[in-house]
């Protein structure tokens, strides 16, 4: 998938153009700012992509028929890349998993894995990392990214059984949603988040096995027995 996103693109998205008032209205209605932009995709322009990710649950094993039926929609574009794109609370339309009568953590692999290089136009400065769109943006330590909750009793922090110097999981216990964290004042060479992230593949299984959930499932959490 890597050499898939190095690859260069026919096309790729146009940068938003809002203003910082119009960013602020969609964050009030929690509605994702892709849902309400035009996507300047076309379904060939991810085709390269979106093989690799299909090529991945293949060898996974276990999604066969999931991955048959998007490969038929795709083809005879009953599954649009604009479909792929997040909408409130999840991460492709709900018409996209009735499409492929799918997992929705199957679907959200998909989506991230055919539109993140083509998205990073859209991309901000870092601090949280998004791996569907490849944006980064400063956010308060402590406040859940996901709800908002900024209670700190109901912000916990996970550590695996070993300890790595750097790694940890923030959880909120409002909406049980985490996400893994790397302090790179300590881990100064550490990779890129998205490489950090499929790197740790045990955070997230200590994160499941607790009672929480992320957005963009991690490959271990796709393949057969990870739960």
């Amino acid at each position: 998938m890597l050499e898939s996103w190095a690859r260069p693109s026919k096309a790729e998205a146009r940068p938003l153009r809002w203003t910082a008032s119009e960013c602020e209205d969609r964050w009030q209605r929690e509605v994702p700012l892709l849902s309400e932009a035009a996507l300047s995709i076309s379904p060939a322009d991810l085709d390269d992509r979106l093989g690799a990710s299909l090529e991945i649950l293949t060898q996974i094993g276990g999604h066969e028929d999931v991955i048959q039926r998007f490969a038929h929609a795709w083809a005879t574009g009953e599954i649009s890349p604009a479909m792929l794109l997040p909408t409130k609370g999840r991460i492709g339309t709900a018409r996209l998993e009735e499409a492929v009568a799918g997992p929705r953590d199957v679907v959200s692999f998909l989506a991230c894995g055919a539109l993140r290089p083509a998205l990073d136009a859209y991309c901000g400065q870092r601090r949280l990392a998004c791996h569907m769109c490849g944006s980064g943006w400063v956010f308060p330590r402590l406040q859940c990214p996901f709800c908002g909750h900024q209670t700190a009793k109901d912000l916990v922090r996970l550590d695996a059984e070993e300890k790595e110097e750097g790694y940890f999981i923030s959880a909120c216990k409002q909406c049980h949603g985490y996400i893994k964290e790397l302090d790179r004042r300590v881990r100064w060479n550490a990779g890129s988040a998205l490489i950090e992230d499929w790197g740790s593949p045990h955070l997230d299984l200590v994160a499941v096995h607790a009672g929480y959930w992320r957005p963009i499932p991690s490959l271990i959490q796709l393949a057969r027995g990870a739960w």
